[in-house]
């Protein structure tokens, strides 16, 4: 029994990477509240999983950066179907800093910071075409020169106060492992499927 769910979800992970062809396996879904109390979720991609949290990079005017700055309360929520496995947690995020988010910017394949630097995450568009011709003259102004992170494209950080794992069992007799932090310890309890 692993008491330290930090270690127990990066066990998980690495067997995610090594025993499946899942190609996103760091996918999760983010939820936050938005402005009308409703939830509301999105696939990101998790960069790193540290004591300190989960990191993840987004857009900072996209509406979960938005829902953030309003209510740092978070989701996270992980479901790898090849392993049966399922995590979710909760945690309240805060913005990563500066070199970090640089960190992260730098790792990013080229065409994913064109279409940063070309697209205003989640505002409606006109069309396709219109989408394309904003993405081919931001490449043309760029041409070969470095790309810089701008400075609203960042990241948050979800410090967890709850991690629960889930190994799905075929007759639903699945295991529930919950981790809480408490007093500045992880207290574990198991939970019925």
């Amino acid at each position: 029994m692993i008491e330290d769910p930090i270690e127990k979800f990066k066990i998980w992970w690495k067997d995610i990477e090594k025993n499946t062809n899942t190609k996103h396996t760091g996918a999760v879904c983010v939820s936050t509240i938005d402005n009308n109390g409703f939830p509301s979720g999105r696939f990101v991609d998790l960069k790193e999983v540290s004591k300190e949290g989960f990191t993840f990079c987004t857009h900072l005017g996209s509406p979960k950066s938005i829902d953030i700055a309003r209510n740092e309360k978070v989701g996270l929520t992980f479901w790898w179907e090849n392993l049966g496995y399922q995590v979710r947690v909760l945690g309240n995020a805060k913005k990563i800093p500066s070199l970090v988010a640089d960190k992260y910017w730098n790792m990013r394949s080229r065409d994913a910071k064109i279409i940063a630097l070309s697209c205003q995450q989640s505002q409606p568009i006109a069309s396709i075409q219109e989408l394309h011709k904003q993405f081919e003259l931001k490449c043309h102004d760029i041409g070969n020169k470095k790309i810089s992170r701008p400075d609203n494209w960042g990241g948050y950080i979800v410090k967890p106060i709850s991690i629960e794992f889930l190994s799905f069992k075929e007759n639903r007799l699945h295991l529930r492992e919950l981790y809480l932090y408490i007093d500045s310890n992880w207290q574990r309890r198991l939970l019925q499927p």
